[in-house]
């Protein structure tokens, strides 16, 4: 019989090469080199399926911010009429037909003094970059052969992203949808807007009801504040540079107070490109000495606005920071191209609004908890 029979087997030890026991014989800038690298690939993967998807329903994105946008344009417009007892459908239908009128008649009276000239304003470039150029070699240790070869190089790079007849027609089809979209979708808006976002706050309960009406109300605030201000603000730079510009006996003073007041919807980039449009101009029409005149003018024009205007149109209901605005613009231009310039910054506006409402509404939660407990 064997003596061994009927005893319990010995416990083995356990084994000392698994997965957990070699994570934790690692060294502890190892672990956190690991995870935090773990930890930026998930994000950079949801980063970039988010940046799909933005691509996909960028006409859909944009018609929704540009009807945002004007919604929030035209609410102080439709309040006043609901004040006068005007019903809410025929309120919505005034504000619309007021905007179309305004902008088709806007368009109209420009074109009409301004057609004639943009021929001569692209001479007018021409010649300016002409002169630049001349500059430029003269100045710098560049000869014309390695100049001409950068802006080669720079064209072909245009020429070889510039989409195809097919690609073409399919995004004039999308920005004519995107607008008949936009507008069906502002008249519903202003008619409806306020009654709907009473039902979905109904649809909430407790301290989220109180949480999500108020940050609504703050960035709608921000959303208000910025189109009314981007507007204003856009319209006192075109008057200042025109009026620069009339002082100083530019030509088509009238062309660039336009491209500045277009310009003005895109923050930084858009005045940047249009005092450069102006200088050029100025430097092909009237020499260098016009040209530094034109350019402090704008220079002057664009701090009034960013030490003076600015905070005091917008209230500080805005408040990014300038390299913030760039990557904004820059990303908003990469998805949507220029209606996504157009509508990244009043976005990324109200989402900070948004979040900092939030942020600030816990931090106050955390503080009387602690006031009670204490």
């Amino acid at each position: 019989m064997d003596d061994d029979a009927g005893m319990p087997e010995p416990v083995r030890p356990a084994p000392t090469t698994g997965p957990r026991q070699t994570w934790a014989g690692l060294p502890w800038p190892v672990r956190t080199a690991v995870t935090w690298s773990a930890c930026l690939l998930v994000i950079a993967a949801g980063l970039w399926l988010l940046g799909q998807v933005a691509v996909l329903l960028a006409p859909l994105a944009v018609a929704l911010a540009g009807t945002l946008f004007l919604a929030a344009l035209l609410d102080p417009v439709l309040v006043r009429l609901r004040r006068l007892r005007v019903p809410a459908a025929l309120a919505a239908l005034l504000s619309i037909l007021l905007l179309l009128g305004i902008l088709v008649g806007v368009g109209a009276l420009v074109w009409n003094l301004t057609a004639s000239q943009f021929g001569e304003l692209s001479q007018q470039l021409d010649e300016g970059l002409q002169r630049s150029r001349d500059f430029v070699t003269s100045t710098l240790p560049v000869t014309d052969q390695q100049l001409d070869r950068l802006v080669e190089q720079v064209r072909q790079g245009l020429s070889s992203g510039a989409p195809d007849p097919v690609s073409g027609a399919r995004r004039a089809a999308e920005v004519v949808g995107s607008l008949l979209l936009g507008l069906v979708l502002l008249f519903f808006l202003l008619k409806d807007g306020r009654s709907m976002w009473r039902w979905v706050l109904r649809r909430l309960a407790g301290p989220r009801r109180d949480l999500t009406a108020e940050a609504g109300r703050a960035g709608w605030r921000t959303l208000g504040a910025y189109s009314r201000g981007t507007m204003i603000i856009a319209a006192i730079d075109a008057l200042g540079i025109g009026l620069a510009l009339v002082v100083l006996r530019v030509p088509l003073a009238l062309p660039l107070a336009l491209i500045t007041f277009l310009g003005g919807f895109v923050p930084i980039i858009g005045a940047t490109v249009a005092g450069a449009v102006a200088v050029l101009v100025a430097l092909a029409a009237n020499g260098p000495t016009t040209a530094l005149l034109t350019l402090a003018a704008v220079i002057a024009v664009q701090q009034i606005e960013g030490n003076l205007l600015e905070p005091l149109v917008m209230r500080r209901q805005v408040q990014l920071h300038p390299a913030v605005i760039l990557v904004v613009v820059t990303a908003g231009t990469l998805v949507a191209g220029v209606a996504g310039a157009f509508v990244s910054v009043p976005i990324a506006a109200v989402l900070w609004r948004v979040l900092d409402t939030v942020q600030r509404h816990r931090s106050g939660e955390v503080t009387r908890r602690a006031e009670a407990t204490g």
